[in-house]
């Protein structure tokens, strides 16, 4: 696990977060990021971008006590049981909204935190001490606009914010095989590793084609919502700042990758 890098800008974070269970469970996935918390320090506040909030258009939560939302189905009473109370910013809302001008952003205050944004938050910052906004992923819109936004995201990481994107780089539910629970098919070890090799080349625009990157990325991909926040992370990226780290690269269960992909700055902004 890197150190903190000698930087007052924040690194940019998509974490591959699997079960909902992985919020209860101490495992080589959770302890990574516990780490990965602990070495970044706690930021201003964090945007999360999570697979499991679509829309149509483009909202971020502008509540002062976002809620913590329990949208997954038949899983112990335990999980339904968890909450992460951490506080919410309109201000970083209004500053998000600012930054995407001219589109139109929603100021939200009914979704909360979901799932894919708190069971991996309860990990990387268990004290729910720092503000937390989420940004919806407009699911009318070509990946090319998902990666452009991050870009425009960018400046965020400067004013000490954190972006966090949580999906996984492969996700195939109907693909599972519980039998594999260290190992993934050997098209979901291929995929994970194409999309290694094109990030560490610096190709990121590459996979916003990914529909067209042949019979591996179509079992891997099957829908595009748990890749998309990992091309928001990419387009926030600096390439000639930031360095790259692969967290945990393992595809479990078949087909599901839990990588998580840190990018650290190395200097002064």
């Amino acid at each position: 696990m890197s150190t903190t890098p000698p930087s007052t800008r924040m690194p940019a974070l998509f974490i591959g977060h699997g079960t909902p269970m992985n919020a209860l469970e101490q495992n080589v996935f959770t302890q990574s990021w516990a780490a990965l918390g602990h070495c970044i320090g706690k930021p201003k506040a964090i945007l999360v971008v999570s697979a499991h909030w679509q829309t149509r258009g483009v909202a971020v939560t502008a509540m002062q006590r976002p809620e913590t939302i329990n949208d997954f189905g038949a899983f112990p009473k335990a999980l339904f049981d968890k909450t992460y109370p951490a506080p919410g910013s309109p201000e970083l809302a209004q500053r998000i909204a600012r930054l995407l001008q001219p589109l139109s952003v929603a100021q939200d205050h009914s979704w909360g935190l979901d799932h894919g944004a708190w069971s991996i938050l309860v990990h990387l910052y268990p004290q729910a001490d720092v503000p937390v906004v989420q940004l919806s992923m407009d699911a009318t819109q070509s990946p090319s606009f998902h990666y452009e936004l991050g870009q425009r995201l960018q400046p965020l990481r400067d004013e000490g914010v954190l972006i966090v994107g949580t999906g996984n780089v492969v996700h195939n539910l109907g693909r599972l095989d519980w039998g594999m629970p260290e190992n993934g098919y050997d098209w979901a070890e291929r995929f994970q590793a194409r999309v290694q090799e094109i990030v560490t080349a610096g190709q990121d625009w590459a996979l916003t084609n990914f529909a067209q990157m042949g019979a591996d990325a179509q079992r891997s991909i099957p829908s595009a919502d748990h890749f998309l926040p990992l091309l928001y992370v990419l387009g926030s990226r600096d390439r000639e700042d930031d360095a790259l780290e692969f967290v945990t690269p393992q595809c479990v269960f078949g087909s599901l990758s839990m990588m998580s992909i840190a990018l650290w700055p190395s200097r002064e902004p």
